[in-house]
């Protein structure tokens, strides 16, 4: 779908969330970011979601219904993104 925006979440993950013993190409784009794929908590979840609005300028509200979904894992949080900030020329991919 999106390789290189999924390529780019997984270092944010990483970066963001300081996991200093995950490569960002360990992390499986459709396995789950929380519970038993990486393992995530709530916290992680709102640091996440801050470094994507910072990086993406996309809201990510915290009473969103969706977000179990969103956050699924890299490809779904990929496709939030791409889809909600548009093909717009200069924007990082």
């Amino acid at each position: 779908m999106n390789e290189a925006l999924e390529r780019e979440l997984r270092e944010l993950i990483v970066e963001a969330l300081m996991l200093e013993d995950v490569r960002p190409e360990e992390i499986e784009v459709d396995a789950p970011l929380f519970g038993g794929g990486l393992g995530l908590d709530s916290i992680d979840a709102l640091e996440l979601a801050l470094a994507i609005e910072r990086r993406y300028q996309i809201k990510m509200a915290a009473d969103d219904a969706r977000n179990r979904e969103l956050f699924g894992s890299v490809r779904s949080l990929a496709a939030h993104i791409a889809q909600n900030r548009g093909d717009i020329a200069g924007a990082p991919v």
